[in-house]
């Protein structure tokens, strides 16, 4: 046989395996889905709910939506409990912040793809880092109330059931949850996937008022509306959009009588009017 020829035929039959498998995976994770699909959603699963500020007010076909992807998020994502155990309460709460965020994008049962693990600890725990100033090392350490990388998540249990069940102005679980919406473009920095044409428009006004409250914190100046979003907005701009995302949700009629420019940006995003959903 010809080498090249041999050559050819091996790597078409590669191919033939590469797409077998992809197959074979492909069609298992549809089984797995519609098989997690078609669970019945506990009545006490929707009792957590229930007591939660944006739920009841949903229509009832983003009910049954949501219901839906909660079930796909709780059955495909791992939750690891540190000096904590896992409840049901915990996973339905986390998993209906995070499903709430994309309820209206057609994403919905991508269920954040590239997420794998929520790690919950009972109260803030602190981390260590290393810093370095002029050659020098040092240890320090620092608590954080959650955290977000690309495939995995840390909620602080404590503030997250305080703020799960009252409107409380912050909200770690939908904070965090943002975070992973703005990693999906590949890359943290406060602009997530948007359409090209609403790309400038969403940039202009958040980048101004990002550099607003910079100027005013920096200065010290009276904060006035600004005050409504708080100092740890000025972190960066990914901090930012997650805090504005936080308010929009928590506060939705300050930040709309505030920061209409700003509420209209993230209500045709996330295509949500909360004014309407807490009321």
């Amino acid at each position: 046989m010809n080498y090249y020829l041999g050559l050819l035929l091996f790597f078409a039959f590669l191919g033939v395996v590469g797409l077998l498998i992809y197959l074979f995976i492909y069609y298992r994770k549809r089984k797995e889905l519609q098989k997690i699909l078609s669970l019945e959603f506990k009545q006490e699963y929707r009792q957590y709910l229930q007591n939660t500020p944006h739920y009841k007010n949903l229509a009832v076909e983003d009910k049954q939506k949501i219901e839906r992807s909660i079930l796909l998020f709780i059955h495909t994502k791992e939750f690891i409990g540190v000096g904590i155990d896992v409840t049901d309460e915990m996973k339905i709460i986390i998993a209906f912040y995070a499903c709430l965020l994309l309820l209206k994008k057609d994403t919905i049962h991508n269920c954040y793809e590239n997420l794998q693990t929520i790690i919950i600890y009972p109260s803030a725990v602190a981390f260590e880092r290393v810093a370095q100033n002029g050659g020098i090392y040092t240890k320090e350490k620092f608590l954080i109330d959650g955290q977000a990388a690309n495939d995995t998540v840390i909620i602080i249990w404590h503030d997250a059931k305080k703020e799960a069940y009252h409107l409380r102005h912050d909200n770690v679980i939908i904070h965090e949850f943002a975070h992973e919406i703005d990693f999906m473009d590949g890359i943290a920095d406060g602009i997530p996937p948007l359409e090209r044409s609403k790309y400038d428009e969403w940039a202009r006004v958040l980048y101004r008022d990002f550099k607003n409250l910079n100027e005013i914190a920096l200065k010290n100046r009276e904060w006035g509306k600004y005050k409504l979003l708080g100092s740890y907005a000025t972190t960066n701009e990914a901090e930012f959009f997650a805090v504005v995302t936080e308010r929009f949700f928590e506060s939705p009629k300050s930040l709309a009588k505030h920061f209409p420019q700003l509420y209209k940006e993230l209500k045709d995003f996330y295509g949500i009017d909360p004014v309407k959903l807490v009321a």
